[in-house]
């Protein structure tokens, strides 16, 4: 069972909720937090942002006129209840990790992300260190957490009377940093609307007022703009008593002598700033434009999702996040061409064969299958056979088949959309044992020749190239793919496909011990990716450096190389190339001469070893001298994932057998190694070697000699 999180608003009316559904019933949703004492105590809590509150503050700030003879007992049966709320799982008698009891009273250790209000406060200050285009959206998502009135259920409590107004305050001001945005950005049209209703809730605000009649002289009313600092001051004037500040005075006077500093070109510093309000302005544009349930709106947002994967690991992480939504959406519809072709445009090149998120990809193979199911056959609407109807049909009744089969038959649209699904399962069962992988990709494969479409293609290829694993030794099939994912590219545009072109080159060619080609995809690679902002392109290359190192017989160099390259993993979005890869990578240097059992160290077993960790089990028994476990573990071991590190998992394994002269095992490795005798292993990967392949086999023949 997970820890349950907790989320706190205090942006409106006090609340909590559970925050996912992970505990053993499935329980989501608001949390029932009874009374208003109850809310009370919370709320006296959350304003103590996690420091203690005695007992004897919250009864004074509860019952502020005078506290009940029973009102510390009164608070403990409060905060009682609200453990049983807020951790509804605990144990009895168990203590509590969210509402504590410390020192002389309570404290609610919530996470920093766990209260809205702190949350806002957060994105607010992060705003203030951004540029206009990337600030706008921070700040919309901030205001976007009021409900209403800060702790709007004790607006009269002295207790929570400051809290209130500061936070009042931080939003105003964050409403008109909003808005100085949208200026900055060219949007003066948009921001005049919602400052006109800022300040008719909040009259005296001197800077709304000059944003306002800024805004509105950017849109060609000099006359409203003018209007607009007269009623400033007449406001101020009647409800202040103060005449309006320099700056709006100052406004005034640069409005009527039409100052160029005024308009809207004013503060341009060259060509991010015109691409970041044209980005701005389109996409409000789309937004007014396109209906919020319209098809064309979902496609675009996938397109957005693919385009974000490449733009670094935060972009793929959120890509990522959003993308199984996008499909749920798709399939509402009820439309399999749709649903297809949403599941199919996120065709992001993968070059790494463990998946970052099982889980996901499981549901978007399953919802792949699904919709492939829901097409017509081949046989009948993609006109592979005549007919024009799903089912045989001519549609002689007027009656189209299968909502319109027959167009879609004609432009090849099912053919395209199959492709695009039987490619997704492809690259989605990346690294399994099923058939399934295989039979899709090459399925695939022949469709997108068929059809003679580059993108099709080239994604079918990448399909082809996650599915090139199924035994060890095809590292020249995978050169052959990188060859033509590269001319696919250059010839048609296809800047990312080209790039992974170069990268399973230097994979590939690495393998194969050509080191001078693997190079040269390598610089290809790195090319590309700076001309057209590709950042996670460079992680690969980093550790590609590293292994270089290691081939070329730097050891000593290659060490620190890896824990460099393994500095940008972190932050790469790509946790199933990042769990256990550095420990893994430090180990193959051990393995420069050969096959042998490494130090302790080198296979110390509380290192993170991630999915490499089966393998490291055996070796670090063997280190420690404990034969009998080592030999457990070694006939344990299950058959490598069908990946770039199958061969360096193989040569692992061989390396314990060896050791611990199991025949069986040697027998079962010597086969699985045979057809890569003339790679290095490891080095298909294009981050670590173990060596090459034939020392393993060597080694391997002269044990069954014995």
């Amino acid at each position: 069972m997970e820890r349950e999180e907790v989320l706190f608003g205090v942006l409106g009316p006090v609340t909590a909720e559970h925050a996912t559904a992970n505990t053993s019933d499935g329980r989501s949703g608001p949390i029932a937090l009874k009374g208003p004492r109850h809310r009370a105590v919370l709320a006296r809590l959350i304003v103590a942002r996690r420091r203690v509150v005695p007992v004897a503050r919250l009864v004074a700030d509860l019952w502020a006129d005078s506290p009940p003879p029973g009102a510390v007992g009164a608070v403990q049966t409060f905060v009682a209840a609200l453990r049983r709320a807020l951790e509804p799982d605990r144990p009895p008698r168990a203590p509590a990790r969210l509402l504590v009891t410390e020192g002389p009273g309570y404290a609610l250790r919530a996470e920093p992300d766990a209260v809205d209000a702190w949350r806002f406060e957060t994105a607010v200050a992060e705003a203030a260190e951004l540029p206009p285009a990337r600030a706008l959206p921070r700040l919309d998502e901030a205001l976007e957490l009021w409900r209403g009135p800060a702790y709007a259920d004790f607006a009269q409590e002295e207790w929570v009377r400051g809290e209130r107004a500061r936070l009042a305050e931080l939003r105003l001001r964050s409403v008109e940093r909003r808005a100085g945005a949208q200026l900055a950005l060219g949007l003066a049209a948009e921001a005049v609307p919602d400052l006109d209703a800022h300040l008719a809730d909040h009259p005296w605000r001197e800077d709304a007022w000059r944003l306002l009649a800024l805004a509105l002289y950017r849109t060609d009313r000099q006359g409203d703009a003018l209007a607009v600092l007269r009623r400033a001051r007449s406001t101020l004037v009647r409800q202040l008593g103060v005449d309006p500040g320099p700056g709006l005075r100052r406004l005034e006077a640069d409005i009527l002598a039409q100052d160029p500093a005024l308009g809207a070109n004013a503060g341009q510093t060259g060509p991010s700033d015109t691409a970041a309000r044209l980005w701005t302005r389109a996409a409000a544009a789309y937004d007014r434009t396109v209906a919020a349930g319209a098809r064309a709106r979902l496609e675009t947002t996938v397109g957005l999702l693919r385009d974000l994967a490449v733009t670094g690991g935060g972009g793929l992480t959120a890509a990522r996040e959003h993308r199984m939504a996008a499909v749920a959406a798709a399939e509402e519809f009820g439309d399999p061409v749709l649903t297809g072709r949403v599941i199919g445009a996120f065709d992001v090149p993968a070059i790494w064969t463990r998946g970052d998120d099982p889980e996901l990809a499981r549901q978007i193979v399953a919802a792949a299958e699904r919709t492939l199911a829901a097409l017509p056959p081949p046989d009948g609407s993609d006109g592979s056979d005549g007919s024009d109807g799903a089912d045989g049909s001519d549609g002689a009744d007027g009656s189209d088949p299968s909502g319109g089969s027959r167009t879609h038959a004609a432009d090849g649209t099912y053919d395209a959309v199959r492709c695009r699904l039987l490619a997704t399962v492809a690259v989605e069962t990346r690294g399994s044992h099923s058939s399934r992988g295989p039979q899709a990709a090459d399925q695939a494969e022949a469709i997108a020749r068929r059809l003679d479409d580059p993108a099709l293609l080239a994604f079918a290829l990448n399909g082809a190239f996650m599915q090139s694993f199924t035994r060890a030794g095809l590292a020249p099939r995978r050169a052959e793919i990188g060859a033509e994912l590269v001319a696919l590219g250059a010839r048609h545009g296809l800047v990312t496909f080209e790039v992974l072109g170069h990268l399973i080159g230097l994979q590939a060619h690495g393998a194969l011990g050509d080191f001078r080609s693997a190079d040269a995809h390598a610089t290809a690679a790195d090319r590309l990716a700076a001309r057209h902002e590709l950042p996670l392109v460079a992680v690969f290359t980093r550790w590609y450096g590293a292994l270089r190192l290691t081939a070329s017989g730097d050891l000593a160099g290659a060490g620190p190389a890896y824990e460099s390259a393994a500095a940008d993993l972190p932050d790469s979005g790509m946790p199933g190339l990042t769990h256990g890869l550095l420990p893994l990578a430090l180990l193959s240097l051990h393995f420069a001469e050969g096959p042998r059992i490494p130090g302790r160290d080198a296979v110390d077993p509380a290192a993170d070893w991630g999915p490499y960790r089966p393998w490291i089990i055996p070796l670090a028994a063997l280190a420690s001298g404990d034969r009998p476990t080592a030999r457990t573990a070694l006939r344990a071991l299950p058959d490598p994932p069908r990946d770039l590190l199958y061969e360096a998992c193989c040569a692992l394994e061989a390396t314990a057998a060896l050791e611990l002269g199991d025949r069986a095992v040697l027998t079962r490795v010597r086969e699985r190694l045979l057809p890569a005798s003339a790679e290095l292993a490891g080095a298909g990967s294009g981050l670590l070697t173990l060596g090459p392949v034939s020392r393993y086999l060597a080694a391997i023949a002269a044990a069954l000699r014995d």
